[in-house]
């Protein structure tokens, strides 16, 4: 049972289960500030044009009633958040490929062709081992 336990507190201590509870924390966070957003913002500004706010718009079919006007601003929520996704994802490859582009730019080449028999040779060589041609 001892080794169990061990097992499981490496396993929640590692770097991803950490990132994970931290992004799930700031997840949360921000879409409380989101559906405030919507709901103390957005909807009331379209709400002007109804007297019952944008989540009271509905209508009836036979005695069950259809709020289309909460189901929008669901919409609205989820547009905001997949579009801040969207840029943070977006942000985090563009950070990603500056690291990867230092590396290949560090990386200078080491050989070149021979522009004769097309064998790979150093890149200091004048003279090609392989077909002896003069090598600029």
């Amino acid at each position: 049972m001892k080794k169990f336990f061990n097992e499981f507190k490496e396993f929640a201590i590692k770097g991803n289960v950490m990132s994970l509870a931290v992004g799930m924390i700031i997840g949360s966070a921000f879409t409380a500030l989101v559906n405030s957003l919507l709901d103390n913002v957005i909807s009331p500004i379209i709400g002007c044009f109804n007297t019952g706010g944008i989540n009271g718009l509905h209508f009836t079919i036979w005695k069950a009633d259809i709020y289309y006007g909460a189901f929008l601003t669901d919409v609205v929520n989820f547009l905001i958040m997949a579009f801040v996704v969207f840029l943070m994802v977006k942000g985090v490859n563009k950070l990603s490929d500056m690291g990867k582009k230092k590396e290949e730019e560090e990386a200078a080449p080491t050989t070149k062709k021979c522009p004769y028999c097309k064998s790979e040779i150093d890149i200091d060589a004048t003279k090609c081992p392989h077909c002896t041609s003069d090598v600029e």
